[in-house]
């Protein structure tokens, strides 16, 4: 909590020099701008091609790097550079951190995130890089620049562009290649750098290893791809596939009327993409159908997936709650999937995150209600979801919010990156395990 609030801070305060914008900034703004930035939001109140100069898009820049990797990650890789050591302490913090078990792998973990998240980073801006107009740059270095921005802002899910429009640029929107580019770095950065590693060692045994190997031709398969790898990968594939078809038929004539045979695919696939708390769009989020709009909320409430650049409540919880629905619904006592079954104590973790998740968003709505009713309940709900899962899309209210709706915003946005079971855990203390138990009662809940 801390590191994200000196961050958001140290931003703030560089967004208000006069070399970073170019006719200045309120305060208010530059602290929005800033936290939209390190909660790789994509939110702004400002343009970011007209509003900030290139100093000012270089700052923006760099808090969506770090704050997509994670503060702590560049701390510790800081620390661990300096001191050549890790106390105990941080090493089960960033153990649980990363995902990683095993203690003595913490510091190549932390440098197969950077590895991991440079080397995307840099495909896509080669990529992006080629697929941008050269004609429409008044010199390379902008080029280069604006290639490099939307490959991190992609890859972190940050949806932040140096496009007053975004993507939905005349002369980016049929851009497909493009489009396709963005798509990929988003989902990349969204599906979590455990899952990309463990993906990757998959990859490299069931297409290098395999072939060689006598488990092979003996018909042994050892469990390369982990569980939680299984049910990401599956509730991501689910999700994408879904919300592409559905998508394609709510809009087909609609946002994606101008658009023809495989342009029409591209861009309904991409849109099931972007509300996965990346923010970027390649059509016009005000023109939705209601129908659209509530689909679109929906997944960005999901959002990505655990130890990812991204927020949300995330796939995994979504897919746990999910499964115990149908679980209960079958009459099972507990729940299974790939011959596993899954702990208590991950169904009541996403239960929780679940729960707070809904809370948090429904007092926020209810405060900007307060704040700026003439907004309408369905533009204020869109972007408070949007805020708490760290999206960054909006229907096009957000410079027009008051003041004190933008503290709101600010707050939502913070606790969506954070997390708000990890703020609670961090304010209220723990209570000691118990060596009792008391004896069982059902309650009646239906």
């Amino acid at each position: 909590m801390i590191s994200f609030l000196v961050m958001i801070i140290l931003g703030a305060a560089l967004l208000l020099m006069p070399a970073a914008t170019t006719d200045g900034i309120e305060p208010v703004d530059a602290l929005f701008t800033s936290t939209s930035a390190v909660c790789v939001t994509g939110l702004s109140v400002l343009d970011t091609q007209y509003g900030f100069t290139r100093f000012g898009q270089t700052v923006i820049l760099l808090l969506i790097q770090i704050g997509g990797l994670g503060i702590m990650t560049f701390t510790s890789v800081f620390a661990y550079f300096f001191t050549g050591k890790f106390t105990f302490d941080s090493q089960i913090f960033l153990s649980d951190l990363n995902q990683e078990q095993r203690f003595g792998q913490i510091f190549h973990t932390l440098y197969r995130v950077i590895f991991i998240t440079l080397g995307v980073e840099a495909i896509g801006f080669v990529l992006g890089w080629l697929s941008l107009p050269a004609a429409s740059f008044e010199h390379w270095g902008d080029h280069v620049f604006t290639a490099i921005f939307h490959s991190v802002s992609a890859f972190c899910n940050a949806g932040f562009s140096t496009y007053s429009k975004g993507l939905y640029e005349p002369f980016l929107g049929v851009n497909y290649f493009l489009h396709l580019t963005i798509a990929a770095l988003i989902i990349l950065g969204g599906i979590g750098f455990s899952i990309l590693y463990n993906l990757y060692e998959y990859l490299k045994y069931r297409f290098w290893l395999l072939p060689r190997s006598m488990e092979g031709r003996s018909g042994h398969r050892p469990w390369v791809l982990n569980f939680n790898s299984r049910i990401i990968l599956m509730t991501t594939f689910v999700l994408l596939t879904a919300g592409t078809v559905l998508f394609l038929i709510l809009e087909w004539n609609g946002v994606l009327k101008d658009h023809t045979g495989i342009g029409k695919l591209v861009e309904a696939f991409f849109l099931s993409v972007t509300p996965r708390t990346a923010g970027f769009n390649t059509v016009d989020m005000a023109a939705l159908a209601p129908s659209t709009i509530i689909l679109v909320i929906l997944f960005m409430w999901i959002g990505a997936s655990p130890g990812s650049t991204g927020g949300g409540i995330k796939t995994s919880t979504f897919a746990l709650a999910s499964l115990n629905i149908f679980g209960t619904i079958l009459g099972k006592n507990r729940i299974e999937i790939y011959r596993r079954e899954v702990s208590n104590s991950s169904l009541r973790l996403s239960y929780t995150v679940i729960s707070l998740s809904l809370i948090v968003i429904g007092i926020a709505i209810f405060f900007l209600m307060v704040t700026d009713p003439e907004k309408g309940l369905i533009s204020i709900g869109f972007e408070v979801f949007s805020a708490f899962s760290t999206v960054g899309l909006s229907l096009g209210i957000t410079p027009q919010i008051s003041s004190l709706g933008k503290l709101i915003l600010i707050l939502t946005m913070f606790i969506g990156r954070v997390g708000a079971f990890t703020i609670l855990i961090s304010l209220f203390k723990r209570v000691p395990y118990a060596p009792y138990r008391y004896p069982k009662e059902t309650v009646t809940v239906s």
